[in-house]
């Protein structure tokens, strides 16, 4: 940087002019005292200080305008002598200077299982005059021609959406394409943006897998408030970073107070002509807690979730959950109880809790896993603005089978480092800066992403000759006494001078570029594909009730339905006190208890959809783009067993505490358990996506780490209420069977 600004002092004001125009030369080298094994595959991105949904922003980072996604980044390749070569630039894409209609920004790379290609994002083109609005889509590529005496060559991926923002590509063990995309959940043009469960911004729909030859997309997890940074561990399974904020909407909260400064809004339905309706309705999760209003006269605490945690699912979109199930009890150091009014039911507060993690954080993003120690993963806990996702290097280790309770996080940096300090505030000696994108090498290097500076990032300049406070590098990390720091940097910097519309504004930057998402080059075993199985106690229903499982697969994947199943739903984890959980089947002797007190009767499990209903803006000419709502389950294809006085979109829970449903499949989902009046007494905190013709069958009602709240291991009984839905399907969908011999009828 400094020797940057040397030339800079010594050219001629010609000569600035005409640098203005072509840009800097970045350096042919960088320092080969990184030992990387491997060469390195990264971006560099022209800074952006604003952290509100852009570049490299926590959530809603997908956008390709040229605001938030600033042109003249390339795609870069360092090899282990510590030459660098401009990959994007030798295969004939991106410009110097003023940034026009062949400008590009790039991101995410990933490597193929080979280790001789990569695909990426790539957004192509800019303004060319002042005032001219257009858009702009980020779009995957393949790049080829590596290796170092190697032209690169760069294609895009033709049978991917063109329309729609589709970034974090990674390579399936099949080779299909995954990737996250802001396409709605059924393509519908006018439900276009998403927009998130937070501030109603636009957001990625979810995860998706492409298959390249033939352009078939599937769905894999339908995430209201979007997924991010998907990889695939060598266990076979996508680990990716969700966002769930399933509460309710704090801008229709807001208006509904204040008196209107979002405009806020429901549609009757989903369809391009539905009615705009002056009304507000939500119907779960529980109000906020901030509406006194709605929460006076009942036992209700209020409900916020807000949380990035990681989750992991099969290629095919199956078993969707969090990482080993592992949730708030395990990671968070507090949060609120759902109700007041029995002691049973308590605030949860780490520090006395006796979990197995005594390393709480706040939110898990980037992971990757480490390639000498299957199952361990680095991360960062960043906080959701002003840092652009940089924050506390933290790692932990979950492979299969490990329960959730039994995973514990390590803090790499010091605590300090998760977030940033004031402005005007001295930082500690123990806060090293801010860190992302970790990258651990097969060398057993670990590689971050890094910059000193400890405060939030503002525009130091202007809007336009924007200063970003942040010198994000890509670095080696050592560790120095109790914790790691940043060391060495793996480039010389790359310097750049560029100019663009934003579009009203004529934008000059002059200045070192940022680095970002590096990954390894290098060949990788492909891992097993992962494929759900049924067990015992659902085969035996099964085969109790003479139905064949492909039978019912065929008919649920024909009819966009999953098959959800619950053993035992009086049954919840041991650590989880923060709803009742003195439970009870209502008018049986099944019930579960883990301490004395009330007993809780239920009687109906109530199922919710996410349907794409909630308008911001106003009725008369609202935003573009649409918020999730929980309304009960509605689809006409998801026919349950009918009885009188139950609540809308539920199913009655069997006298063995099972249940079983036929629900919606690629969209999200959630449920609660009612009593028999249909009030609720225990609520789903995530939105799960089922795909056709899965069968998913979660043993208790919060699923158990180890043990529940009576102390027992997971409930073995094969549910009465699948062998009632099968006998249901038998006899009422799908009609009588021929007797199979052998066969139970």
């Amino acid at each position: 940087m400094l020797a940057y600004r040397r030339r800079l002092s010594l050219v001629s004001l010609l000569g600035l002019a005409m640098l203005l125009l072509t840009g800097a030369r970045a350096p042919d080298s960088a320092p080969e005292s990184v030992q990387t094994g491997n060469p390195i595959l990264f971006v560099t991105q022209v800074p952006v200080p604003a952290d509100f949904t852009t570049i490299a922003s926590v959530f809603g980072n997908h956008q390709g305008d040229v605001a938030g996604s600033a042109r003249g980044g390339d795609l870069w390749i360092r090899y282990p002598d510590g030459t660098t070569k401009n990959l994007t630039k030798n295969a004939g894409f991106g410009m110097d200077g003023m940034q026009g209609a062949n400008s590009i920004a790039v991101r995410e790379p990933s490597v193929h299982w080979s280790g001789t290609k990569a695909l990426f994002s790539m957004v192509i083109g800019a303004p060319t005059e002042q005032y001219v609005w257009a858009t702009y889509y980020w779009q995957i590529y393949e790049v080829s021609g590596l290796a170092k005496d190697d032209t690169p060559a760069i294609k895009r991926i033709e049978t991917q959406p063109a329309e729609f923002n589709n970034v974090s590509p990674i390579y399936g063990t099949d080779d299909h394409i995954i990737f996250t995309s802001d396409r709605p959940r059924n393509g519908a043009r006018h439900l276009y943006p998403q927009l998130d469960e937070y501030e109603e911004a636009a957001v990625v729909s979810g995860l998706w897998s492409l298959d390249p030859a033939t352009g078939e997309l599937t769905l894999l997890d339908h995430s209201p408030s979007g997924d991010f940074s998907p990889s695939l561990d060598s266990f076979g399974r996508i680990i990716f970073t969700r966002w769930d904020h399933l509460q309710r909407d704090q801008q229709a909260d807001a208006d509904a107070v204040d008196g209107g400064e979002y405009g806020t809004f429901d549609f009757a339905d989903e369809t391009e002509g539905a009615a705009r309706l002056q009304a507000r309705v939500e119907v779960f999760p529980e109000p906020r807690d901030d509406r006194a209003d709605l929460l006076a006269g009942t036992n209700l605490e209020g409900h916020s979730f807000n949380q990035f945690f990681p989750w992991q699912v099969n290629e095919d979109g199956t078993e969707l959950e969090t990482i080993n199930h592992v949730g708030r009890h395990e990671l968070h150091g507090y949060f609120n109880r759902s109700i007041n009014d029995d002691e049973n039911v308590e605030e949860f507060i780490d520090d006395g809790s006796g979990r197995f993690n005594q390393r709480e954080i706040g939110n898990l993003l980037q992971l990757r896993e480490d390639p000498l120690r299957a199952g361990s993963y680095f991360a960062i806990d960043a906080p959701e603005f002003r840092t652009h996702a940089s924050g506390q290097l933290v790692s932990c280790t979950a492979p299969p089978g490990l329960p959730a309770d039994q995973i514990s996080v390590t803090w790499l940096t010091h605590r300090d480092t998760a977030s940033y300090t004031g402005d005007g505030e001295t930082p500690p000696s123990t806060h090293t800066g801010l860190y992302r994108n970790p990258l651990p090498l097969a060398n057993g290097t670990l590689l971050v992403v890094h910059t000193p500076e400890t405060r939030l990032d503002v525009n130091t300049g202007t809007r336009a000759n924007p200063k970003s406070r942040y010198a994000l590098r890509i670095k080696s990390a050592k560790k120095a006494g109790d914790y790691w720091a940043a060391d060495q940097s793996l480039t010389n910097g790359f310097s750049k001078t560029v100019s663009y519309y934003d579009p009203d504004v004529l934008v000059t930057y002059s200045g070192e570029l940022w680095e970002l998402d590096p990954v390894e080059v290098r060949p990788r075993p492909r891992p097993a594909r992962r494929l759900p199985e049924l067990e015992s106690p659902e085969l035996s229903a099964f085969a109790s009730e003479g139905v064949s499982v492909s039978a019912l697969e065929a008919y649920l994947e024909k009819n966009g339905l999953a098959l959800v199943v619950s053993r035992n739903v009086t049954t919840r984890d041991a650590a989880d006190r923060q709803q009742p959980f003195n439970l009870r089947v209502a008018g049986t002797a099944t019930q579960t208890s883990g301490a004395s007190g009330k007993i809780y009767d239920v009687k109906y499990q109530q199922f919710f959809q996410a349907d794409q209903i909630r308008g911001i803006g106003g009725v008369s000419e609202p935003r573009e783009g649409r918020r999730v709502l929980a309304r009960e389950m509605h689809d006409p294809a998801a026919k349950n067993p009918a009885g009188a006085d139950r609540p809308a979109g539920s199913v009655q829970i069997a006298a063995d505490g099972s249940t079983a449903a036929f629900v919606p499949a690629r969209r999200a989902m959630s449920w609660q358990l009612t009593d028999p009046a249909g009030v609720a007494v225990v609520r789903e905190r995530y939105w799960l996506t089922f795909q056709p013709g899965e069968i998913r069958v979660c043993a208790s009602c919060h699923g158990l780490n180890s043990r529940d709240q009576a102390g027992r291991g997971q409930p073995e009984n094969p549910p009465l209420a699948l062998r009632e839905i099968l006998r249901y399907w038998k006899n009422e969908l799908q009609g009588p069977l021929p007797r199979r011999r052998g066969a139970r009828r």
